[in-house]
């Protein structure tokens, strides 16, 4: 059978991704998209686009009847369903091969069978796979503790909780069953024992419609956040040290996958201990986010596999050898040091240096990039924050995690707070270079201290100094008069000019400068020369223990955020106008939203009094439920919302009046 048009079930990157391989094989393309993802570079890069009224994945990408009209409309002759979504829906696959269309996936069935990860366990030990018991949540007891709430539909992290107090369990469940059910359209799941350090080893499976079945290679994904996976790297370095035991991984995914008459792309993942045991997890029915890691050591374009696959096309004979080493880290737009918050806004700019390619195989060391975003686009709140996949190839793992690291630390990334410094910084721990990597990582090494970002406080100072001269220079190459003499520049003695800008890390900079006849004088930093100064480039000549390092700043400016960056680490800064308006002040103890949402339940009322941490509300956003807790003991004085109402980034959700030391003590 022959596909000439691909309809992908999906949106961002991963849309991209395959349209890029369709692309490469002569293939047409078809989008679907939501309102909110109208303008988004998936859709511009199709060859035809269909709107899905609506914003929520409940109303768009969740829509299956809708996908397969758009599919029929568009004349497409096949749908890939990316990850996530309808992915590893079985009544969707059945649907699409209903109306006449190829499925690029496996065989329904196979979906089915793995689609609960409660039956899929069962099916699993009973072919020989060694597995985790499953537990009921009614039967837990505290000696159980700590157990592991997980969907048993879908991934990705969402509707999965930790329970380390039997008298959260019941409110845990429900959570986790809402996030289920938003997700995925499914509030189903389940329990199991949860082991605190481990790593997270998964093998790659191809398997075409003639009973060829490949362990591709395998990957390892210990460090994760919230139980989602954020470095990846293939091959795994445990397994690459204990002796048999890629053998025996292979062994027993090529047994899950015959055990279901597996076709097509898969994955089966495993929780594997320092001395090479492993337990099955799960058994992805679709491609990885991480699948580029694997492309990269084997030379393997999967989703061509995927393609021929489906066309009824048999596997090569034999299956390549892997080569060298890549690491994956996902770009988030979210911040780590504040619990991992998500953010959302607009991309002003995404330019990560030592790219060689983007959604290919490389064939030498270099960086590949796959995004969802480009400059410009807009991050919302109805879907997953990832920005980018940035991966590494190498000869060897050293130089792949430092070349990385290299590549993120120089990118210019404007407009959102993302995840860039932690990566950075977990590709350099000591503990990651000699692959001591487990689920635990940023418990047991300080997330604070991996969060921290890469500019010390020095250094963000004298950025800010750049921006404040960039700033300058840009003032008076608009000015009418005198723009040829230096913003500053004075004869006499005079006061000197002055600039402020807010940093999120450290809070409020003044900058007090002049420019005289003997050069640059700088409040707080003797000695510093001004070598030239542009709008868009300041370097300084900066003096130090063993003499002056000449130092150059890129300064970027999208209305009053200014991205300043330079191998010192990057710094963004918001400058501060001259005067501040009243109205813009907002009364001490009030929560702030931290990201546009929708309040889903309310917990405490006007006049309440609460403790500091206690939730007064949740938001639902980007997929997960976010907690918003009192921000000190005391009063709640205000409350400015209901469960449904939906609100804006840095709208007053509610005031809590502190308890004064007077009022505590007289208690």
């Amino acid at each position: 059978m022959e596909i000439t048009n691909v309809l992908v079930a999906n949106r961002g990157e991963i849309a991209r991704r395959v349209f890029a391989t369709c692309r490469r094989m002569g293939i047409g393309t078809t989008a679907v998209y939501s309102d909110a993802d109208a303008a988004a570079p998936h859709v511009a890069e199709a060859d035809a686009a269909i709107r899905l009224p609506g914003n929520t994945p409940a109303e768009t990408y969740l829509r299956g009847e809708l996908i397969i009209e758009a599919a029929l409309a568009a004349g497409a002759d096949a749908i890939h369903p990316g990850y996530g979504f309808l992915s590893e829906n079985a009544e969707f696959a059945k649907a699409v091969i209903a109306a006449g269309l190829v499925w690029i996936g496996p065989p329904v069935q196979a979906i089915e069978q793995m689609g609960s990860k409660v039956e899929s366990k069962k099916m699993m030990d009973a072919a020989g796979v060694p597995v985790l018991k499953q537990l009921d949540p009614a039967e837990v007891t505290a000696d159980m503790l700590p157990v592991l709430i997980k969907a048993s539909s879908g991934g990705g992290g969402r509707g999965m909780r930790v329970v380390r107090e039997l008298s959260e369990l019941t409110e845990q469940i429900e959570g986790a069953a809402r996030e289920a059910a938003s997700a995925f359209g499914d509030p189903t799941v389940f329990c199991e024992r949860y082991l605190e350090t481990g790593r997270h080893i998964e093998v790659q499976v191809m398997a075409d419609q003639h009973g060829t079945v490949w362990s591709v290679g395998e990957r390892e994904c210990s460090i994760q956040r919230r139980h989602q996976k954020v470095v990846e790297e293939a091959p795994s370095p445990l397994v690459e040290k204990i002796d048999g035991m890629r053998a025996r991984l292979f062994e027993a995914a090529r047994l899950a996958s015959e055990a279901i008459g597996y076709e097509g792309a898969g994955t089966v993942e495993f929780l594997a201990d320092e001395k090479g045991d492993f337990f099955f997890l799960e058994m992805n029915t679709r491609l990885q986010v991480e699948h580029p890691v694997t492309e990269q050591v084997t030379g393997l374009d999967l989703v061509r596999l995927q393609l021929q696959v489906a066309a009824g096309r048999p596997l090569p004979a034999t299956q390549p050898a892997m080569r060298g080493h890549s690491i994956e880290v996902r770009l988030y737009a979210e911040d780590p040091a504040h619990d991992w918050q998500p953010q959302s806004g607009p991309v002003h700019k995404l330019e990560i240096p030592g790219t060689i390619g983007e959604f290919t195989v490389l064939t030498e060391p270099g960086v590949r990039l796959d995004t969802g975003v480009v400059d410009g686009s807009l991050v919302g709140v109805h879907y997953d924050p990832m920005l980018s996949k940035v991966i590494s190839f190498a000869e060897t793992r050293d130089e792949a995690a430092h070349l990385l690291a290299s590549a993120l630390q120089r990118a210019k990334i404007h407009g959102l707070v993302t995840n860039r410094d932690l990566l950075v910084r977990v590709l350099r721990h000591p503990a990651f270079l000699a692959g001591d990597t487990d689920t635990a990582f940023f418990a047991t090494h300080g997330l604070d201290a991996l969060a921290a970002p890469l500019a010390s406080e020095g250094d963000e100072a004298l950025s800010i100094v750049a921006a404040a001269l960039a700033d300058a220079a840009a003032n008076r190459r608009a000015a009418r008069a005198g723009s040829g003499v230096p913003s500053g520049w004075r004869n006499l003695p005079s006061q000197p000019q002055s600039k402020s800008y807010e940093s999120r890390i450290s809070g409020k900079h003044e900058v007090r400068y002049r420019i005289t006849r003997t050069g640059l004088a700088v409040d707080g930093f003797d000695g510093l020369e001004l070598i030239e100064a542009t709008p868009d480039s300041v370097t300084l000549l900066v003096p130090g223990e063993r003499g002056p390092v000449r130092r150059r700043f890129a300064v970027a400016r999208y209305g009053d955020l200014v991205a300043v960056d330079s191998p010192l680490g990057p710094v963004s800064a918001r400058r501060l106008p001259r005067f501040e308006d009243p109205a813009d002040q907002v009364a001490e103890g009030s929560l702030l939203a931290p990201m546009p949402g929708a309040v889903i339940r309310v917990a405490a009322a006007v006049g309440d009094r609460v403790e500091k941490g206690q939730p007064i509300l949740w938001l639902e956003a980007m997929k997960m439920e976010h907690t918003i807790a009192a921000p000190a003991a005391g009063i709640l004085t205000e409350l400015n919302v209901t469960a449904g109402q939906q609100v804006e980034v840095g709208a007053v959700l509610a005031v809590v009046q502190a308890e004064s030391e007077d009022s505590e003590n007289q208690e």
